[in-house]
């Protein structure tokens, strides 16, 4: 029998976005763009050797979204599409992933760029990014092949706001 699940944040995502509308709706969307992590302080000694690597991970949480569909209409098309075959926010687990480069540190706060969320976003966690961990060769990204050199340009838009 699985658990109930309880997640505190540890920090909190600051970017220059303050809704989702015109947010950049992946981190490739958002180049140069300047942000920042305020952890929480009782966590600012897990920080130690992080500094090391050039991109981290960070799992947030969607604090904006409400509800979801199992079939969605995604930033990147016009089709209906299965909600797990998308990064809409909108979720059963209203979750986010970004791979943002890791500018410094400087005590408890984290200075990234390319960050593609709202300010305030809860931040889950952070875990270092190493491409011999994270890269695979030879992948196939679905309906989004065709749909992958238009993420530079597209903004989130209110379709997922109730």
């Amino acid at each position: 029998m699985m658990k109930n699940l309880t997640l505190q944040p540890i920090g909190t995502i600051h970017s220059p976005f303050n809704k989702p509308h015109g947010t950049p709706i992946q981190p490739a969307g958002a180049v140069g763009v300047s942000g920042k992590i305020i952890l929480r302080p009782e966590f600012e000694e897990a920080l130690q050797d992080l500094e090391g690597f050039s991109h981290i991970i960070l799992l947030y949480y969607f604090h904006l979204s409400e509800g979801y569909t199992l079939k969605v209409k995604p930033f990147l098309d016009d089709t209906m599409r299965g909600l797990f075959a998308t990064r809409a926010p909108r979720r059963p687990n209203p979750i986010g992933i970004s791979v943002v480069p890791l500018e410094r540190i400087e005590g408890r706060i984290l200075f990234i760029s390319n960050i593609d969320v709202v300010d305030g976003t809860p931040l889950l966690d952070i875990k270092p990014y190493v491409p011999e961990f994270d890269k695979t060769d030879e992948v196939k990204i679905g309906w989004v092949t065709n749909k992958i050199k238009e993420v530079n340009h597209i903004r989130s838009d209110d379709r997922f706001q109730l």
